[in-house]
């Protein structure tokens, strides 16, 4: 599993990074095709109300998944994002078969 972690306009917090990666380990241990994710965290300053933006690409083969979120705190985006990513997974999942 590799996880690199961006953040735009926004200070390194190794609190969130922990957070998201020990999300992140729950959908790679369910989904063993998943090779890595790029995690994207910005602040957009014209939303006063939420901005805070967190974006996942995953890598696996085949499309890569993406989704994100824009919520008032990182840490309910880092969790609307995931639940968006397990539904493409689950999509995902139906196309290939195990032989």
């Amino acid at each position: 599993m590799t996880v690199n972690f961006q953040y735009v306009g926004v200070d390194v917090s190794e609190t969130l990074s922990a957070f998201t990666e020990e999300k992140l380990k729950k959908i790679f241990n369910r989904y063993e095709f998943l090779i890595g994710a790029t995690i994207h965290f910005k602040k957009d300053e014209k939303d006063h109300n939420e901005g805070k933006i967190c974006s996942i690409e995953l890598s696996l083969p085949g499309p890569r998944l993406y989704a994100t979120s824009n919520e008032r705190n990182f840490e309910v985006a880092v969790r609307e994002t995931i639940a968006d990513l397990e539904r493409q997974l689950k999509k995902r999942k139906q196309v290939y078969k195990t032989y």
